[in-house]
């Protein structure tokens, strides 16, 4: 009788090993390659990136396949994440010695959630002075969790193709690329536009205008005033 010879399972030491070989070799041909670096276990530190992990796994389409993923981000073999408008373009280390290409793409915002952002955005001018310094508080949290209408697509906004042969909807190395989102955004939260096709300059401008005429609607005056974008620019400093 013939014993089936299983594959030797990696350690981890060797699939980080592989990982940082791959990296090398990358950024010999590509120097501008941004790589998801994790130290220790924790993907994510602030409340918003913790947050963009935990909706993924609320999802029902995704529970079984989106945790497949995180050993693969803690390992280091996001190997390269770049996000676009609306396009999130990665390169991960499989079991291969050649990187899988990964593409993420999400909905642009449709017009009536957009115009919900906005209501919700014009009770919050303070709170998005804070966003445009880099921080991000807790006030804003509604924009992205919010039910139907928040900015966290839902599983049919998400579109994505890996090179793998995984015949799997969602195999492993997107599943990485998913988390690898939430991290690039625990860093830079002003990427959670980019992310949905949003002008965040527009986002703002338009938010100010929606509060400067329900002012003066409620003090009994109309206004057709239209705000610069200089004077923007000159409000909030960007």
């Amino acid at each position: 009788m013939g014993y089936r010879r299983f594959p030797k399972q990696e350690s981890v030491g060797e699939k980080k090993e592989r990982a940082n070989k791959s990296l090398a070799k990358l950024r010999k041909k590509n120097p501008d390659i941004e790589p998801i670096i994790i130290e220790g276990r924790t993907l994510a530190k602030n409340w918003w990136g913790k947050a963009w992990n935990l909706n993924l796994e609320g999802y029902a389409d995704y529970e079984n396949r989106i945790g497949r993923g995180k050993s693969y981000v803690r390992n280091n073999m996001v190997l390269d994440l770049k996000i676009t408008k609306g396009k999130v373009s990665a390169t991960v280390q499989g079991s291969r010695a050649k990187p899988y290409d990964v593409e993420v793409v999400i909905d642009a915002l449709e017009g009536e959630k957009w115009e919900h952002i906005i209501t919700l955005c014009n009770h919050r001018i303070d709170s998005l002075e804070q966003l445009i310094e880099g921080k991000f508080p807790e006030e804003l949290e509604v924009l992205f969790k919010g039910k139907g209408y928040g900015l966290f697509p839902s599983p049919k906004e998400i579109h994505f193709g890996c090179s793998c042969p995984d015949w799997a909807s969602m195999c492993k190395h997107v599943a990485a690329v998913l988390y690898g989102i939430g991290t690039r955004l625990d860093a830079d939260p002003m990427l959670f536009f980019e992310l949905r096709d949003i002008d965040s300059k527009e986002l703002i401008k338009k938010s100010v205008e929606q509060k400067l005429e329900s002012m003066l609607k409620n003090a009994g005056k109309k206004s057709k005033r239209e705000i610069a974008g200089k004077d923007i620019t000159d409000i909030f400093r960007i």
